[in-house]
């Protein structure tokens, strides 16, 4: 059986690359807004409930971890031997958006939701908001 040509081999992984990420915008590079349903309801027996389609974010960043410099390793008693830096696919604006609850009879409800209006690599942290 011959073998394939290492070209042959590069263009048939660079198509398996491209084609598995299609409609999967989580798996590009960086990060991206993601719409996501969200059911709202006004209390736990659901008298009031709807729903939205709201923005997340969504993605990829960069870290990495490498051997510390001769500096840190003096400064952290030979404790901290690796350094780490990394970033979080974080939200960095927000905006409203009124989401309409159909309530029991015909009454009807309006009750405003936060939804993400920008993303982007960014320093992690548990929220900024």
């Amino acid at each position: 059986m011959p073998m394939a040509s290492p070209q042959t081999l590069l263009l048939c992984l660079l198509v398996l690359a491209v084609t598995e990420g299609w409609g999967r915008q989580g798996a590009i590079p960086g990060c991206h807004l993601h719409p996501f349903n969200v059911t709202v309801r006004s209390d736990r027996q659901g008298t009031c409930q709807g729903s939205h389609v709201a923005q997340a974010c969504v993605g990829h960043c960069e870290s990495s971890a490498f051997p510390s410099r001769y500096s840190v390793l003096l400064a952290s008693g030979y404790r901290h031997n690796i350094t780490s830096v990394s970033q979080c696919c974080t939200i960095t604006g927000l905006r409203k958006v009124k989401v309409l609850l159909q309530c029991w009879g015909d009454r009807r409800e309006e009750l405003e939701i936060f939804t993400a209006r920008a993303c982007q690599c960014d320093m992690c942290r548990l929220s900024r908001y």
